[in-house]
């Protein structure tokens, strides 16, 4: 019997990506990695000038990103943009579900509006913006999801009571979006980060107390950058990745593995 060599393709020049909460942070830098790595990407933001440094960079590089005005916990909006944009340009090869809220309390200080606020954006707006590309991906057989959660949505951490249950949902509802979608060309998995150094992290990481004891939990012995967060993302993202789905991907240092 004779096999046939066939290399994996990492290429996703000309696809077209979605990449939401792209305004700051890792989503920023996220759809900038993927607009470098030749896809034209939609920065899914609450107001267009939002992401107007991020479109200027990206056409300083010879690279496409186009500010994309999205709310994700208006569900009806959400559906309506991404039909629209379905409509007039075809749908979307990639979703990335970036947009979220990461605050910290003791758990028996948790109000009805803080569990809300959250939940609003990291698992519920995360269904439905996914459901409303989904619908446009199933008919063309083909995308690329990929869901961005935290080494919060593996093991408990603590002041994280709210933050770690989305996450933990985030990980299940990929596991069964998943499964109903494998046999139709789409894949659907996550990344699970650390600690990531961003501008909004910054002075908590530089905090040598706070430091210190964050790096003694990662065997790496170092934070995440958001090109660690991107290297996974562009890889899910990429064709070589089509048997891969239903995963939640650490990216963590080794946090999660003790």
């Amino acid at each position: 019997m004779t096999t046939t060599f066939e290399q994996p393709e990492f290429s996703i020049a000309g696809r077209r990506a979605l990449v939401t909460g792209a305004s700051r942070g890792i989503g920023r830098d996220l759809a900038l990695s993927l607009a470098l790595a030749g896809a034209q990407v939609l920065a899914g933001v609450r107001r267009a000038e939002d992401a107007d440094e991020l479109a200027a960079e990206a056409r300083s590089r010879q690279a496409s990103v186009t500010p994309f005005v999205l709310d994700v916990t208006d569900v009806a909006g959400t559906r309506a943009a991404i039909d629209a944009d379905a409509a007039a340009n075809g749908p979307l090869a990639i979703l990335v579900n970036n947009a979220g809220l990461g605050f910290n309390h003791d758990a028996v200080d948790v109000s009805e509006a803080d569990w809300d606020a959250m939940m609003d954006v990291n698992l519920k707006g995360l269904f439905f913006v996914t459901q409303a590309v989904v619908r446009h991906m199933l008919a063309a057989e083909y995308g690329r999801v990929v869901n961005l959660s935290s080494q919060g949505g593996l093991v408990g951490i603590r002041r994280h009571a709210v933050y770690s249950a989305s996450k933990g949902g985030v990980n299940l509802l990929t596991k069964v979006l998943a499964l109903e979608w494998a046999d139709r060309g789409v894949t659907v998995n996550a990344v699970a980060p650390t600690y990531i150094r961003t501008p909004g992290t910054a002075e908590r990481l530089d905090d040598p107390e706070i430091a210190a004891d964050i790096l003694a939990r990662i065997p790496a012995a170092r934070f995440g950058t958001t090109a660690d967060v991107a290297g996974a993302v562009l890889y899910l993202a990429s064709p070589a990745a089509g048997l891969v789905t239903g995963a939640v991907l650490p990216v963590d240092g080794g946090w999660t593995s003790q």
